[in-house]
């Protein structure tokens, strides 16, 4: 069985290593921070002095660093990995970097007839304490295929982009999506918020329209519930994000949104937000704003809020009230073709619906026929037509159910103003 070296035991590569050794590899780890190998080492893995022990004694070498400089010095310094290569060796790092490290450290381990593959990853750590992360892979295809083994172990795929520096590209690129994706869901919850929407019914929406993303799968819970504990810290989205704009930059790529989201996490940065998880750039909208994106808390039973005085609307349609306002409503019946006889009766306006109004008078109409209605002068409105659609018997006098007819927006809301006013005005009597 292959003889697995993991050098970088981060909040990826930690998981990572563990993966490996539960999975039955023989598995030999090194980190700067030695404590972070105790756990390890209690799964059942071998603590190496020096990344040039660890390099000296595997098969492949596994590097998951963060960031260029550490790479490097983890290669170069003394008792580097440098000084522990052979030509059996295989070195697969799966680091975040820049294309021009991945393509110099192949270059330099090719002098010394070790393979190296450039093999970043998709995925936080959940997905590495799940082994379902994905691969971007560059570097030889044969060397590639040789250890799939490995990559499936830790993922659930792996896929092979080209020579030396295409896994660092396809990262780059990837990250540089990630970065704009959760600026969006910053930006957006924040106006949702802002606007007075309760922001866990905006995600609803959110993850079941257009805007859904695995950012908002990952992190939008995340925010509302106040948990920034470290998945993929926010420094570390930035670095990739410089890494993206200096490639960007080589290649006179104009990139105004990558540009918009490395400002945003530079300025999450100045916070001191650098080690928290990078959905914390929420942070810097909240100051902004000068409001929280929080999930809202449920009143306390014992705390309920009283009900606030009813709006003559409301009152209407919960208690039914009686408007009792006096109408003159003209009666028209066809005689023959041409003519028609009308009269003048008294009425009352009983109630107001969304499609109609109920009248009561004390005359007994028949259904389908026309009435105009009159209101009293002070409310200023002009003659409204309705159709009786519904007859209700009650004792000597009769409700009856009027359609309004053609009744312009502002008639029908000077008419709901003036039911308000009445009703208002009724009450406090």
């Amino acid at each position: 069985m292959k003889r697995i070296g993991f050098i970088g035991l981060g909040t990826m590569g930690k998981p990572m290593a563990a993966n490996l050794i539960q999975k039955g590899f023989m598995v030999t780890v090194y980190n700067r921070t030695a404590g972070k190998v105790d756990e390890l080492e209690q799964l059942g893995a071998e603590v190496g002095i020096t990344p040039a022990d660890v390099a000296r004694n595997s098969d492949v070498l596994f590097t998951m660093l963060s960031n260029d400089a550490a790479l490097l010095d983890t290669f170069y310094s003394e008792q580097g990995i440098l000084s522990g290569v052979h030509p059996a060796l295989t070195i697969i790092d799966s680091s975040t970097v820049s294309p021009q490290t991945s393509q110099k450290l192949a270059e330099e381990l090719a002098a010394h007839f070790v393979d190296f593959l450039d093999a970043p990853v998709t995925g936080t750590k959940p997905a590495a304490e799940a082994g379902t992360l994905t691969f971007m892979v560059g570097g030889s295809q044969e060397v590639f295929e040789e250890h799939q083994d490995l990559f499936l172990a830790l993922g659930s795929k792996a896929l092979y982009l080209g020579p030396s520096g295409s896994g660092s590209y396809a990262k780059l690129a990837h990250n540089t999506m990630v970065g704009i994706n959760l600026a969006g869901l910053a930006e957006g919850l924040s106006i949702a918020t802002k606007a007075g929407i309760n922001p866990d019914q905006f995600l609803e929406i959110v993850r079941s329209g257009g805007a859904n993303s695995k950012q908002v799968e990952l992190k939008g819970d995340k925010i509302l519930d106040r948990d920034f504990s470290n998945q993929f810290s926010l420094k570390l989205m930035l670095k990739d994000l410089l890494l993206a704009q200096d490639i960007t930059g080589k290649f006179q790529l104009p990139t105004p949104m990558l540009q918009s989201a490395t400002n945003l996490f530079q300025i999450g940065l100045s916070k001191g937000l650098g080690e928290e998880d990078l959905s914390a750039v929420i942070k810097c909208y909240e100051e902004w704003m000068g409001q929280l994106v929080v999930k809202p808390s449920p009143p306390p039973v014992e705390a309920v809020k009283p009900a606030s005085p009813l709006s003559g609307r409301e009152r209407r349609k919960n208690t039914r009230v009686q408007l009792d306002i006096n109408l003159k409503l003209s009666i028209y019946q066809w005689e023959q073709e041409g003519s028609f006889s009308g009269q003048n009766i008294d009425g009352t306006l009983f109630d107001l619906s969304e499609s109609g109004l109920q009248i009561t008078t004390n005359v007994l109409l028949a259904p389908d026929m026309f009435v105009v209605i009159h209101f009293p002068q002070e409310a200023g409105l002009p003659p409204i037509t309705g159709r009786v659609i519904r007859i209700v018997t009650e004792g000597r006098s009769f409700r009856y159910g009027c359609m309004l007819s053609g009744l312009p927006p502002y008639v029908r809301i000077k008419l709901e103003q003036y039911i308000e006013d009445h009703i208002t005005s009724a009450s406090t009597v």
